[in-house]
């Protein structure tokens, strides 16, 4: 059974990103399941720090995106807004080069708040990166 309020297609989604951080950093939806979303960044000129590592703001904006694309997916948006409250990551191996995957699931999905758990992975599958943002749901003025 999905989570999702609506029917969604990457290509809507990921043309919400049109002149957005999503846009700059080149981070894609990739895939969405019944209970999960997952996204791509590149590790490139843009995402990393002088020392050529992912920097960690790059990794976090991706973990926040995602949770945030996903908690608004999961609300009726003629109504509601879904804004981030809170957001943190452990930073746990480094990349230099290629892409990281990003994988938000729901840990709550409440009425008022909303809790989703990303992990960011490299391409090999390992966890490079955990996070974990809080949403607010609010009334649409």
């Amino acid at each position: 059974m999905s989570i999702w309020f609506d029917q969604y297609d990457l290509e809507s989604i990921n043309a919400l990103s049109k002149g957005t951080l999503l846009e700059h950093l080149a981070i894609r939806i990739t895939e969405i399941g019944d209970d999960f979303l997952r996204a791509r960044m590149p590790v490139d000129q843009r995402t990393i720090q002088a020392e050529g590592l992912l920097h960690g703001g790059a990794t976090v904006a991706l973990a926040e995106s995602l949770g945030s694309v996903a908690g608004a997916m999961c609300i009726d948006l003629k109504r509601k807004i879904c804004v981030g409250v809170e957001v943190n990551a452990n930073h746990l191996r480094s990349i230099r080069s290629g892409f990281v995957e990003g994988i938000a699931k729901p840990l709550h999905l409440g009425k008022r708040t909303q809790v989703w758990e990303i992990d960011i992975l490299n391409p090999e599958g390992k966890r490079i990166a955990v996070s974990r943002i809080t949403m607010a749901i609010l009334d649409r003025e």
